[in-house]
């Protein structure tokens, strides 16, 4: 089963700076502890304890600031829906633990706090096809993380990962993931995700990607795909193929 990750053009038409890292798994067993991930998370959690950063200091670090504006560039209120790195990095700052989850869990959110950027775990286990990153039409179906039989519809002209089926696989760019995309125990096929809007943020991105590269290769030797980056000039990845690729823009 192949899938093809692509940004929608419109998107980076308002959000010119955004970037997003990908890393395929195509199988790998995820298990609810590993020493080196809660070393990762519990190192990333003491440093910003250590920094004492209030709420307002967390919205003005600039890779926070960035989603802010571009939030509301697409009509988000980021004080109401604050991006998912955010909402981590507020919660860790005022001195809180993070709930320890699984091992791929907890490190797309040892990595996200010490990147500052949105880090997520995807199982796209149930996705075939095409997953988009694009403006709702509102007639997407999203069925919200831990309440699947609550189903609602994004707003049209909110951001959200699409697949072909027409479900949403997040809310409001990356606030929110779905219950379908969530990343459980056992056996799964996973795309981890990093996300950045900030002018520079491909290096970013990049720095982030080897991070979750390096850990993952020493829960499962040789079981994950190259990463892969998407911008403006490079808007879509095939993935889980033999050699995953990326696709350049037409102009």
């Amino acid at each position: 089963m192949h899938l093809t990750v692509t940004v929608d053009p419109g998107i980076h038409t308002r959000a010119p700076h955004y970037t997003l890292g990908l890393i395929a798994v195509p199988a790998i067993e995820v298990t609810g502890a590993e020493p080196a991930v809660d070393a990762l998370l519990t190192g990333a959690e003491d440093a910003l304890h250590a920094r004492a950063l209030g709420r307002a200091d967390v919205a003005a670090l600039p890779t926070v600031a960035a989603w802010r504006d571009t939030y509301r560039e697409f009509g988000v209120n980021p004080n109401r829906y604050p991006c998912a790195a955010e909402s981590l990095l507020r919660r860790v700052a005022k001195g809180d633990r993070l709930p320890r989850i699984n091992s791929f869990v907890d490190l797309c959110n040892a990595v996200s706090l010490v990147a500052r950027l949105p880090v997520a775990s995807c199982d796209v286990g149930d996705i075939d096809g095409t997953l988009c990153v694009r403006p709702a039409d509102g007639g997407e179906v999203y069925l919200p993380l831990d309440a699947p039989d609550a189903p609602e519809h994004p707003e049209p002209g909110e951001v959200v990962y699409a697949d072909s089926r027409g479900r949403a696989h997040s809310r409001r760019w990356n606030w929110r993931q779905s219950d379908v995309t969530k990343t459980d125990r056992g056996r799964r096929r996973l795309v981890l995700t990093v996300e950045a809007v900030h002018e520079g943020g491909r290096a970013a991105v990049e720095e982030a990607l080897r991070r979750l590269a390096h850990v993952v290769e020493g829960i499962g030797p040789g079981l994950a795909e190259q990463p892969l980056v998407l911008d403006g000039d490079t808007p879509t990845a095939e993935l889980f193929t033999a050699q995953a690729t990326t696709t350049p823009a037409t102009r």
